[in-house]
């Protein structure tokens, strides 16, 4: 089991950092079981930070199904803290309750129409209610085909992150998504996964600093399995994995975790 989430860095060292994105599935009881079999399959990865990311209404059950080995996570949340704003969740909501937010995932970009803007704002939230933000970003095959991903990922993160400070930002941490990937069974290789990573690092670098930058931890996400997992651990800027049906699987998942846990020296 991991010891509690910490955030900060020592050193130039990034600790792993594996979460479990749920998505839309698991009733609230399936998620406090599934979340108990998660828990009990990892039995050794001292030194990986690990997050669950239930829906919503479930977020309450998990939390008190875990110890505080092992962080919570939304999967959305909204920018304004209260308002006339039927059906979101708001970040000021979700403190003491959860520890992370997924921001900016490709399924809320594509279904529900979210903005680098929205997802900017959504950062900022987070932040202000001490919430650690996983910032998703990630080309589509057209464009990746058409040569366009480093530009890509470059808008997307500056527009996810402009105005945050460097303290802030070594706080942040980023998941390098490609959308062909998602839900696709297939995944990206780690080659290339870890050249866009290092481009995202570039663009932090730009942002807040080379200090600031070189503490984000990035992950990979996109059709990642305890196959493939060590493939993506093993690169030198991929510091973690944001993992979906998977993590459905509490010995599947538990074994991307340990993946995690040899990066570790």
């Amino acid at each position: 089991m991991s010891s509690a989430p910490v955030h900060s860095q020592l050193g130039s060292v990034r600790r792993p950092i594996v979460a479990a994105n749920w998505k839309m599935h698991t009733t609230p009881t399936e998620a406090r079981d599934l979340a108990v079999k998660i828990s009990e399959a990892i039995t050794d990865a001292p030194g990986v930070e690990l997050v669950i990311c239930p829906p919503a209404i479930s977020l309450y059950n998990v939390r008190k199904a875990l110890d505080s080995t092992i962080g919570v996570g939304a999967q959305n949340i909204y920018w304004k803290d209260a308002g006339p704003f039927t059906g979101e969740i708001s970040a000021a909501m979700l403190v003491g309750v959860c520890e992370y937010a997924i921001i900016g995932h490709s399924e809320r970009r594509q279904h529900f129409g979210e903005t680098d803007e929205a997802v900017h704002l959504k950062v900022r939230a987070a932040l202000t209610h001490g919430l650690t933000p996983i910032v998703c970003v990630g080309e589509t095959l057209a464009q990746r085909e058409a040569g366009q991903t480093n530009d890509l990922i470059a808008y997307q993160v500056r527009g996810a992150l402009h105005g945050i400070s460097p303290e802030e930002l070594s706080s942040v941490v980023m998941a390098y998504e490609p959308v062909w990937a998602i839900g696709t069974g297939i995944a990206a290789s780690g080659d290339d996964a870890n050249a866009v990573a290092l481009r995202i690092r570039s663009v932090l670098e730009s942002i807040g600093g080379s200090d600031a930058a070189q503490a984000v931890r990035i992950q990979y996400g996109g059709s990642v399995t305890a196959a493939n997992a060590a493939e993506f651990l093993s690169q030198a800027e991929i510091d973690g994995a944001l993992v979906g049906g998977a993590s459905l699987k509490p010995l599947e998942f538990a074994a991307i975790v340990q993946a995690a846990a040899a990066r570790i020296v």
